[in-house]
């Protein structure tokens, strides 16, 4: 012994994030997997809509320039036709709107200059060398010197409405985004389906063999041929169970057999200390110490009792009888000392689906060591689903720091006892699909252990049928 001191249905949103890898743990290979799916595929989308974004722009700049470079030549090739070795002079029919012709002067000879644009022409008319120019991003504007073959030199300045093309690329911008929006979308739903096809066996053989314990050594996942990876790792998995197996079996069969030596010394350590007891010869300390002896010995058979018991009822795995907890409770308190100092306080009807002497290996360890260090001790006993859950709380010194993570190791002790007393428990219940632990530190101090137990299916009354199938 330790040494002491009702759901809803979810929504279709809901159901949509769980289909897609969203829901439950966020640690999940799926959900990863599909996130980091998501995020590669949107950063691919953003990249290329940035590429085509800034290709358009560039391919919307050469078109502008190449259309002010044809109105340009254009009007030129007029003004040479047309003019005369002293006077320029540019036909009407070339001069389109937002078309204006300069003298070397910076005098306006043909063409009608926008209101909205004629500071920015006006700078430009008297340009020498060829110049561009916008007016935010609205217009674009070029300014192209000339000479016509007789001899007279101007300067044309051309402007050309940017709408149009803004419009392009803006309907282009938005075409991208919904293209890589319905990519991201697509890729993201076929990983998550992928996933969730390809993970669905794994998640299975988990599930399964969480349930399994070691009362069902012999259930394999039994997946085929190793096909495949997931049928690979389930062929490898059914290997390592059978080696599992076998260590288990080994085990509880060295635990029984020692079990059954170990027995029958020491019940002839106990007669024989028994018949020395007897004796009237005997001074008070010589009788203490064979009081000492005999409680080991009985402590110590108990513990072998329970060793064989929990050796026998894994190897069979056979389906034990349940087992009332009151009773054993009850039962136990009678053959302890200091059991009338222990409340009991259990919920109607409270049977366990474990066999009455495995139950009682599983709750006699706490209750005894409870009682050795505690002047109150209350048991609670409430039923949670599937679960039979009993609190054994007492108003002892409590449990030492130290001590908290090794109080359940086997042979680990701060009383004097074996150290076998609470790692047993813990075992028994385990192997029965419980477990024993400790409750965090109380405010009024001492300790309190949870027994947790599976719970009896409850019996059919005379108005009740199992359901077909």
């Amino acid at each position: 012994m330790s040494g002491r001191h009702g759901p809803t249905a979810p929504s279709p949103i809901r159901r949509l994030a769980a289909w897609g890898g969203f829901g439950g743990d966020s640690s999940t290979l799926r959900r990863r997997l599909v996130t980091l799916t998501a995020v590669f595929a949107s950063t691919v989308a953003i990249l290329l809509i940035l590429v085509i974004q800034v290709a358009l722009s560039r391919s919307s700049h050469s078109a502008v320039a190449r259309v002010l470079e044809d109105r340009a030549d254009a009007v030129i090739s007029s003004a040479s036709s047309a003019s005369s070795s002293r006077t320029l002079s540019v036909p009407d029919a070339r001069l389109d709107p937002g078309v204006a012709v300069y003298d070397t002067a910076g005098r306006l000879v043909a063409g009608v200059v926008p209101p909205s644009q004629a500071r920015f022409f006006a700078d430009l008319s008297t340009s020498s060398t060829t110049r561009r120019a916008h007016i935010g991003d609205a217009f674009a504007l070029l300014a192209q010197p000339f000479t016509t073959p007789s001899g007279v030199s101007g300067v044309v300045v051309v402007s050309e409405r940017l709408d149009s093309y803004q419009d392009i690329i803006h309907d282009a911008l938005a075409i991208a985004i919904g293209i890589g929006a319905t990519i991201v979308v697509l890729a993201t739903l076929l990983v998550a389906w992928a996933s969730r096809r390809a993970l669905v066996p794994v998640a299975l053989m988990a599930h399964t063999a969480e349930a399994w314990s070691e009362h069902d050594l012999d259930r394999r996942f039994d997946l085929g041929p190793p096909t495949d990876e997931i049928r690979a790792l389930g062929h490898t998995l059914d290997r390592l169970l059978d080696r599992v197996r076998r260590a288990i079996l080994d085990e509880q069969r060295l635990t029984s057999e020692l079990a059954h030596e170990l027995r029958t010394p020491l019940t002839a350590v106990l007669a024989t200390a028994e018949v020395i007891s007897d004796r009237d010869d005997l001074d008070a300390e010589l009788r203490e110490d064979l009081g000492y002896i005999t409680d080991s010995c009985r402590e110590m058979a108990a513990t072998i009792t329970g060793l064989v018991e929990l050796a026998r009822s894994t190897s069979t795995g056979a389906r034990a009888d349940d087992a009332d907890l009151a009773s054993v409770i009850h039962g136990l308190l009678r053959d302890l000392a200091g059991g009338d100092r222990v409340q009991v306080d259990l919920a109607a009807d409270l049977c366990v689906a474990v066999a009455p002497t495995l139950a009682a290996r599983a709750v006699a360890p706490v209750l005894e060591n409870a009682i050795r260090h505690a002047e109150h001790v209350e048991v609670v006993g409430v039923r949670r689903e599937d679960w039979i859950s009993l609190l054994v709380a007492d108003n002892g010194p409590g449990i030492d720091d130290a001590d908290l993570d090794v109080i359940f190791t086997p042979g680990h002790t701060g009383s004097g006892g074996s150290g076998l007393g609470l790692a047993l428990a813990r075992r028994v219940a385990r192997s029965v699909g419980g477990d024993v632990t400790l409750r965090p530190h109380a405010p009024s101090g001492g300790a309190t252990f949870e027994i947790r137990l599976p719970a009896a299916a409850p019996a059919l009354g005379e108005d009740q049928h199992p359901k077909d199938g």
